[in-house]
């Protein structure tokens, strides 16, 4: 995926993205201060907002293979189950009785297929917003903080769920997080933002090793 010229504007804050490359079937990691323009800068990729100038070359890639899970995870007023399985539904795929059950056990919810998803606790609204953007297998998958959020053995597990895929079947994944050991962990590739602009990418290891701009020294310092 490469971006050109991506530019957004809000009453007090623009985003402006003249050049970024997202290499296909990496793991691409989002890091930087609140406010910096990190989750808007997800939207605009997914489509969910427009952008005042865009032109993103997607790969060949078309809404039906994008999939993103939000900081605050939306769950219907539904089941368990039908909140798991609603991406496959929308996509005209049947449930596959052995996969849908090995999610639920990944998620802890193991039981719970007809419990109302709005009844979960907010960790597992997020373990399950998780299964939901994989289940139906795509191609870009943007993560905005979910892990962060979860507890130390559920980040374990799908971090290894993560790696399990990459192993298997190499996709896209664009990751939103504060947690840098998290980013080195998981990322092949760091993209760090500040005041709405891409200011340095490269590997973990490039990027937060020795910081060399005023903003991420600031960045790791607080967040290492």
């Amino acid at each position: 995926m490469r971006i050109i010229e991506l530019e957004k504007d809000f009453a007090d804050f623009s985003l402006e993205v003249r050049e970024l490359e997202l290499e296909d079937g990496l793991i691409h990691g989002l890091i930087g201060p609140n406010g910096c323009g990190k989750t808007t800068l997800a939207k605009l990729i997914i489509g969910t907002i427009q952008a005042r100038r865009r032109e993103i070359d997607m790969g060949g890639l078309s809404a039906r293979d994008l999939t993103m899970a939000n900081q605050k995870p939306y769950m219907m007023y539904d089941t368990v189950y039908n909140n798991l399985v609603y991406p496959l539904k929308l996509r005209g795929i049947e449930p596959d009785k052995a996969e849908t059950s090995r999610w639920l056990s990944l998620c802890g919810l193991d039981g719970k297929e007809k419990t109302a998803a709005r009844s979960l606790s907010s960790g597992q609204q997020q373990k399950l917003s998780i299964a939901r953007a994989l289940i139906f297998k795509p191609k870009l998958v943007i993560l905005d903080e979910n892990l962060s959020n979860l507890d130390l053995d559920s980040i374990e597990i799908f971090e290894q769920e993560i790696l399990h895929i990459q192993k298997e079947a190499p996709i896209t994944w664009i990751i939103i997080s504060h947690q840098i050991a998290h980013m080195r962990r998981l990322c092949d590739r760091i993209h760090f933002m500040a005041g709405g602009r891409v200011l340095l990418s490269g590997t973990p290891s490039e990027v937060l090793d020795n910081p060399s701009i005023p903003e991420l020294k600031r960045f790791s310092t607080v967040f290492a």
